[in-house]
């Protein structure tokens, strides 16, 4: 029979020499080097980590001795630690009666969370996002923010648009106007997908399932995040039969885990393709994420005010992941293999799966024609700077449509070409179609909605994307997404700023076609 522990008794063991965790109402006992460093990469990085990731044990110490349930449960799909820890581990449950109570609930009345207004009061993205800091721990947002440095190109990836001018036309019919395309040949409600956002669930437990139903009610593309908080099986049970997904995959130093993953990925009907991301082979540094105890103590977040409180020995409680180990970010990317070559990765991924291959965070003409020259494996790429949580000042995916477009036009007819970062605006979206993309997808946007608003929030934000984009087309004498192109648009603000150098292509071709 199981045995039930008194609280009392498990805060006893917090040190190396004797170390428990409580998860879920359950006792483990992790004080085997091996146990210990196994849950402390379980619990930032499951299923993507071979080694242990900066910060190590020291995570699982923090916890020691304590209920670390809150800060495990919102980043983990249920089932992970069963499948991760020995059953030995687990040592009975802990009496309910016998946890205490936060500090803070001993000495001070239960402070009243604001609720978020109705979601059609939100006009705009700047509108969700600002309710949805109010409404997340600032662990979330810090996670949900940041990007890498300075922010440089987290911004640029939206101003960028505004150097961009329209050239609406009149005296043409604009009653009508179909945001119905197709991508990879299914047909999808709107040119608007969901990009690979990871960790839903630090902003609303409804997480990526949430974002899926909300693109059922517009028939949007949802690509999955490799780190979603929810398994891919849970994400797509109750999709539409037309429902369109992608698998975003960080491949893992031990392959193994990759191809494991994999294998289950081909069995779901309704994922189409998987998503290679290449703009991230290490985590850029993200200063709003590894700061976060200190920087959203400032915002208006009910939740910083508990955060900001000290435990009885005068340290920071555990708000975040981290333990000096670079915050959510930096540990997602624990055990990601950073030596991804052309020829062997996309030999491997040949090996493991037949669905098409999407190619993400290309930023140069160059490496949007060598991917060309990998179809038919390679059916799409997704011009990307990881919204900026990489490499600053790295160019926007407008730059690289505009290269493409100068230096190697052809990529167009043979790969279908697809966009995101910093889209804010349906005039945003209809930009970037006039310049060749096929598609236009968003991160933020979609978690900044399932954080304000829950599924709600989601749809809200598809459908004011989806509004302004309609109403962008009619201005513009538009009717439908595949009659939108550069007669559009005003690009030459632009243009001033891309590469102006040598193509490059004529050292690339004789190489890569003898390999290939």
């Amino acid at each position: 029979m199981a045995k039930t522990f008194d609280a009392a008794e498990v805060a006893k063991h917090n040190t190396p020499e004797s170390c428990w965790v409580i998860l879920y109402g359950k006792v483990y006992d992790v004080r085997a080097p091996i146990a210990l460093n196994s849950l402390a990469a379980l619990f930032v990085a499951e299923n993507r980590t071979s080694h242990i990731h900066p910060g190590g044990s020291k995570i699982i110490l923090k916890l020691s001795g304590k209920d670390a349930t809150a800060e495990y449960d919102p980043i983990h799909p249920p089932g992970t630690l069963e499948e991760n820890l020995k059953p030995e581990a687990l040592l009975g449950t802990v009496d309910p009666e016998t946890l205490p109570k936060h500090e803070a609930e001993k000495t001070q009345p239960e402070e009243k969370k604001e609720g978020p207004p109705p979601m059609h009061t939100l006009l705009n993205m700047d509108e969700i996002e600002a309710v949805a800091t109010k409404q997340i721990s600032r662990k979330a947002w810090a996670y949900y923010y940041s990007a890498s440095d300075d922010l440089a190109t987290k911004h640029f990836n939206t101003q960028v648009y505004r150097s961009i001018l329209l050239r609406p036309r009149v005296f043409i019919d604009c009653s009508r106007c179909d945001l119905t395309t197709t991508l990879l040949g299914y047909k999808l409600g709107i040119p608007i997908y969901v990009s690979p956002a990871a960790m839903a669930r630090l902003g609303n437990p409804a997480g990526e399932a949430g974002i899926a139903e909300a693109c059922r009610s517009f028939g949007a593309m949802q690509l999955i995040s490799n780190n979603a908080s929810m398994s891919p099986e849970q994400i797509v049970k109750d999709a539409a039969p037309d429902q369109v997904f992608g698998w975003q995959l960080y491949v893992q130093i031990d392959r193994k885990k990759s191809e494991a993953m994999l294998a289950r990925i081909n069995k779901l009907k309704a994922i189409k393709c998987v998503v290679l991301t290449l703009d991230a082979p290490v985590p850029g540094k993200r200063e709003d994420d590894e700061r976060s105890t200190n920087v959203a103590e400032s915002l208006p977040v009910t939740s910083t005010v508990k955060a900001a409180e000290r435990s009885t020995d005068g340290t920071p409680d555990l708000g975040n992941l981290g333990t000096g180990g670079g915050g959510v970010g930096q540990q997602l990317f624990a055990g990601t293999d950073p030596s991804l070559t052309w020829n062997d990765t996309l030999k491997w991924l040949a090996k493991h799966t037949d669905l098409p291959i999407i190619l993400k965070g290309l930023q140069t003409h160059e490496d949007a024609y060598i991917a060309s020259l990998r179809a038919p494996q390679v059916k799409g790429i997704i011009l990307s700077n990881h919204g900026g949580r990489a490499l600053d000042t790295a160019p926007p995916a407008v730059h690289t449509l505009l290269e493409i477009r100068k230096y190697c036009p052809e990529v167009f007819d043979k790969l279908e070409v697809w966009v995101d970062g910093g889209i804010r605006r349906g005039t945003d979206v209809v930009k970037a179609l006039c310049l060749g993309a096929k598609a236009v997808g968003v991160g933020r946007p979609a978690l900044w909605g399932l954080a304000a608003g829950g599924v709600e929030g989601v749809k809200r934000t598809l459908q004011i994307l989806s509004d302004e984009t309609k109403t962008c087309m009619r201005l513009l004498g538009v009717e439908k997404v595949e009659d939108l192109g550069m007669q559009h648009i005003n690009t030459r603000i632009v243009e001033q700023q891309i590469f102006d150098g040598p193509s490059g292509l004529e050292d690339i071709r004789p190489s890569l076609k003898a390999k290939i």
